[in-house]
């Protein structure tokens, strides 16, 4: 008698692999294309934040990644799992969290709970303790027995995000889930985030606040007129722009005179004593000024790098499009880094 080959499992993706890929994902409604081939690979225990202007199919890659609509054509894997052939695996692998609250108002924040693990299949002793559980985590439990309806919003986006952790997905979407929350909801949020990424789930993040993007995420991907328009983390990003610039101040009149006739492309402000360089303000180009600074014997008493931040990034990638919100001043000076050289 042959003794039949066990089935091999589908691999659960680890710190290493991806837990989302897609390759010449495209959708169409009519002749709009909202998706025109693009790639993703986004590794597990991540933070991935998807950009774009309003329009540009963020919304859509979530809906398309997490099952809720198909795609026209593309190679698709969430959690190891394809999404062709196997979407109820993905399904049962990820959380997904809207751009509106998906909780019940008229039910309280313990009875949207239990519902949930209900859904989920728990057993009632089970689902209970995990409801507890999570309730708990997000400061939820004084309110637990209240209708939703008398919830904040801040309150409501945690549970919204408790009852999608309910069956423990290691995948989370979070389509704009900051959206409508003031800055301190916003904070407190992101701090769950972080919290989930600690623990190893992926976040696949979209928002409309680019200091969000800068703040949680380890790669971001800048979406236009249904493509990528570039990939990478904040920092690379920052560095395709142009603008940036090293500003070096002193204090001695002489040493400030003697650098600005040494140097040739320098931008001067005789009245602060400094010169700006122009500059990615990558290491190496910051190592070459300090180097060049020891060999011709001028002190500077401070070195300042100036990088475009990420509002710069969206607008130069974008097409001059509606930039997404954002909470911080805009000035010249965006992500500054001070170093006193002596």
């Amino acid at each position: 008698m042959t003794t039949p080959t066990p089935a091999t499992p589908t691999p659960t993706p680890t710190q290493h692999s991806p837990a989302i890929v897609a390759k010449g994902l495209r959708k169409a409604y009519g002749d709009k294309t909202v998706l025109d081939g693009i790639d993703l690979a986004v590794p597990a225990g991540t933070v991935f934040s998807l950009l774009g202007p309003n329009g540009a199919g963020k919304t859509t890659a979530v809906k398309i990644l997490s099952t809720l609509i198909t795609a026209d054509a593309g190679e698709l894997h969430v959690g190891g799992h394809d999404l062709a052939t196997d979407p109820h695996a993905v399904r049962a692998a990820i959380g997904v969290t809207g751009q509106f609250s998906a909780v019940d108002g008229l039910i309280t924040g313990e009875e949207n709970m239990l519902l949930m693990a209900d859904l989920n299949h728990l057993p009632k002793r089970e689902g209970r303790r995990v409801a507890a559980e999570l309730l708990e985590r997000f400061d939820l439990v004084e309110a637990a027995k209240k209708p939703v309806s008398t919830y904040s919003g801040g309150m409501k986006r945690r549970l919204d995000i408790a009852m999608t952790l309910v069956g423990d997905p290691r995948i989370i979407f979070l389509d704009e889930p900051t959206t409508g929350l003031d800055p301190r909801s916003r904070h407190n949020m992101w701090g769950i985030i972080r919290e989930l990424v600690s623990d190893g789930v992926t976040v696949f993040l979209t928002t409309q606040y680019l200091e969000e993007a800068d703040e949680l995420a380890d790669r971001i991907a800048v979406l236009n007129d249904g493509r990528i328009a570039a990939e990478g983390s904040a920092d690379e990003l920052k560095r395709l722009v142009p603008g940036g610039h090293v500003r070096l101040r002193f204090a001695d009149p002489v040493a400030y005179q003697s650098a600005a006739v040494a140097l040739r492309e320098v931008t001067r402000d005789d009245e602060s004593l400094s010169l700006s360089i122009a500059s990615d303000g990558s290491q190496r180009e910051l190592r070459a000024i300090l180097d060049w600074l020891d060999s011709a014997g001028i002190e500077a008493d401070e070195l300042t790098v100036h990088t475009p931040d990420l509002d710069d990034v969206f607008f130069a990638l974008t097409s001059g499009t509606d930039r997404p919100k954002t909470n911080r001043p805009k000035t010249n000076q965006a992500n500054q880094t001070k170093e006193t050289v002596r």
